[in-house]
């Protein structure tokens, strides 16, 4: 009886001793999930929040990153602020130099087309004068005599503004007045060598001295 007393109380505490055992190790088990949960769990914060791996940053060094930017771009604001106003300015200088020169264009033209209406005009009058009956041949000589001075100066007019538009003048002018000539060159300035290519010029084509040759500029 006391043998199979013993055998009853040692089985009873084999029993318990394995309970105990299996109680230890399922603690275990799961604390050390818990512990691979939670380390997942914080990994994914991380990662979530841009950590992970990476160097936290202070707030100090994103707002000094921020004013670097900003300073940047106000510099760069700047400068094509300044290129905008630049670009304006040259636009407005261009075009204001066109506008003159343009202006210029259009006097020497007007004034051409006014000369030769003028001439036109004459040689009109005194083609009438040929063609009218009651006219004494005389007068018609004297005619005839003006028609062919009015077209020979004006060939000379031409060719000489042509020659002088060649000495590098863009636009050329001349008026006859009896025996003196008046020329109007587009230029700011006048050198004595230009000048002197323009009385040259005056003198051999138009046949007047060249103290009768007056020159100036527009």
């Amino acid at each position: 009886m006391m043998k199979m007393l013993k055998k009853n109380q040692i089985i009873i505490f084999v029993i318990a001793l394995m309970l105990v055992s299996a109680g230890y190790l399922n603690y275990t088990s799961l604390h050390a999930d818990n512990t691979i949960a939670t380390s997942v769990q914080t990994n994914s914060i991380l990662e979530m929040a841009g950590i992970g791996d990476a160097q936290l940053v202070s707030s100090n060094h994103v707002v000094e990153e921020n004013a670097i930017q900003e300073e940047e771009q106000k510099q760069v604001n700047e400068v094509v602020n300044t290129n905008a106003q630049t670009n304006t300015i040259t636009a407005n200088s261009n075009q204001a130099e066109e506008e003159t020169k343009t202006k210029e264009t259009e006097y020497f033209t007007a004034s051409k087309l006014s000369r030769d209406t003028m001439y036109s005009q004459m040689l009109e009058s005194y083609q009438k004068i040929l063609e009218n009956a009651e006219i004494p041949e005389s007068q018609k000589t004297i005619a005839q005599n003006e028609i062919k001075n009015i077209n020979t100066t004006r060939n000379a007019i031409m060719i000489s503004e042509n020659l002088i538009q060649n000495k590098g003048f863009e636009n050329v002018l001349i008026f006859m007045n009896s025996d003196s000539a008046n020329v109007i060159v587009e230029a700011d300035e006048l050198t004595t060598e230009q000048i002197a290519q323009i009385q040259n010029i005056v003198t051999r084509e138009l046949n007047v001295k060249i103290e009768n040759v007056h020159i100036s500029q527009k």
